[in-house]
């Protein structure tokens, strides 16, 4: 028997209890993401192997190719996050991993730390691209109570990802060479785009806010909700957002938000500078003061698998707690990265140091990442989350530049690291004052809020 003639798709994602559809989107998820991860890390994993066989005396020119991937991100971020809004996450998904995909095959044959600054600039387009339309595929279909949860649970692969190119690099790249590193890279998100275009769903609130396709969103909602009857001619609606018909940067400072997004965008440029000035350069670094090269890739890997940890276990407080857990990492962060380049005397010590510094900056960038998803409406969450990674990679871009520009000028280890105190100090007062700010508005509810407190 039928229950309604109107359906309220957001009250009914959020009073429902989790069940087999959402355990198979995260999997899925966290395998897509994965690849994306991997293809992050794996030219730093490449990077001594490029040192040698080059020939490279200049760390600042490797650099280069380091932040190239990272520029593209920038570009790719907001430009597929439109299409995501304007076309579908599913869509901007597949377009996503296609192209990123292509340009790390086309890799293997780059014969220079030029041609590998353009095709990692091109993969750059369509890794950006992915990151802000799986968190808002996932922010979609996840109750509110365990939205970030949710977020954070499917981004934890790619920290996963980004330790399997130290495998490949300790393995197999001393027989097979470093160009395995970009065969992987290449084919893997080619094969992942079948999986996606066979098996994710589209967002269920794309559909009723974009597309009207009532037909796709009654077998969603019954994928949903076994038990709900809908009755041929059902009207499916989100009554707890506001819609917009067209995006307009403008959009991404209204309803509250203007003093919210600034500051957000500043963690994202202050942590990401942390993050990549630290895991794009141990594997390569370290070995230049002397520790050995496998020592250095298992820092790396280290740092990943700490931020996977610190990632899990933020999910649930940031759902409780809203940003506070953010300002405590913020504020953990600066003396743990502070002291990585004091711990290189001991590899125990580096290696606890740098597990904790994943720990600190990647669980914070989970959670930046999910606070990007969960304050924005549908019809814009993608535009939303993607500017905000596309203006965090000023962040990621600088940091490994200014790290090969130190380099070059022999600045000592500990010197170097002890720079980041400016950005994670500047990090640290930003999160606190956002904290304030977001506690005030949504009235200490934690994240994903925001559709339920806006206009109807």
């Amino acid at each position: 028997m039928a229950q309604s003639s109107t359906i309220d798709v957001s009250r009914l994602i959020d009073e429902r209890k989790m069940n087999a559809f959402n355990a198979r989107l995260v999997i899925l998820s966290f395998f897509v993401i994965l690849i994306d991860g991997y293809d992050i890390a794996a030219v730093a994993y490449a990077g001594p192997f490029l040192v040698k066989e080059w020939g490279l005396t200049s760390m600042a020119a490797l650099s280069f190719a380091f932040s190239a991937g990272l520029v593209g991100i920038l570009f790719g971020s907001p430009l597929f996050g439109f299409v995501g809004d304007r076309y579908g996450r599913k869509k901007a998904m597949i377009g996503s991993c296609i192209t990123f995909g292509v340009f790390t095959l086309a890799a293997v044959r780059a014969t220079s730390v030029s041609d590998l600054i353009i095709l990692r600039f091109l993969a750059g387009f369509g890794i950006g691209g992915l990151l802000p339309n799986i968190i808002a595929l996932n922010a979609e279909f996840a109750p509110r109570r365990v939205r970030a949860t949710m977020i954070i649970i499917m981004f934890t692969g790619i920290t996963f990802g980004g330790a399997v190119p130290w495998a490949i690099s300790y393995w197999l790249a001393p027989q097979y060479g470093w160009q395995l590193l970009f065969w992987v890279g290449g084919i893997a998100p080619i094969v992942m785009s079948v999986a996606v275009l066979l098996w994710m769903p589209e967002s269920i609130k794309f559909l009723v806010v974009k597309t009207r396709n009532q037909a796709e969103v009654a077998r969603l909602v019954a994928r949903l909700s076994s038990s709900l009857d809908v009755a041929p001619g059902t009207t499916f609606v989100i009554r707890d957002e506001q819609n917009y018909a067209s995006f307009s940067p403008k959009l991404l400072f209204a309803d509250g938000l203007h003093y919210l997004m600034p500051l957000l965008w500043v963690l994202f440029v202050c942590n990401l500078m942390a993050f990549y000035f630290t895991s794009q350069w141990l594997p390569t670094v370290l070995p230049s003061v002397g520790v050995s090269r496998d020592t250095g890739a298992g820092a790396l890997a280290l740092f990943q698998i700490g931020g996977t940890i610190g990632g899990l276990l933020l999910s649930r407080q940031l759902d409780k707690k809203g940003l506070a857990p953010v300002v405590i990492l913020f504020l953990l962060s600066m003396p743990i990265v502070a002291s990585i380049g004091y711990s290189v005397g001991s590899v125990p010590v580096l290696m606890v140091v740098a597990f904790l510094a994943g720990f600190c900056l990647l669980g914070l960038q989970f959670g930046i990442n999910a606070t990007s998803a969960m304050i924005y409406p549908t019809s814009i969450r993608s535009n939303g989350s993607g500017w905000a990674f596309g203006v965090g990679r000023f962040g990621s871009i600088a940091g490994p530049i200014i790290a090969g520009f130190l380099l070059d000028m022999h600045y000592p280890i500990h010197q170097i690291f002890m720079l980041l105190l400016i950005p994670l100090g500047i990090g640290t007062v930003a999160s606190f004052a956002m904290a304030r700010l977001y506690y005030e508005k949504f009235q200490g509810h934690g994240l994903g809020q925001r559709e339920v407190l806006s206009g109807d």
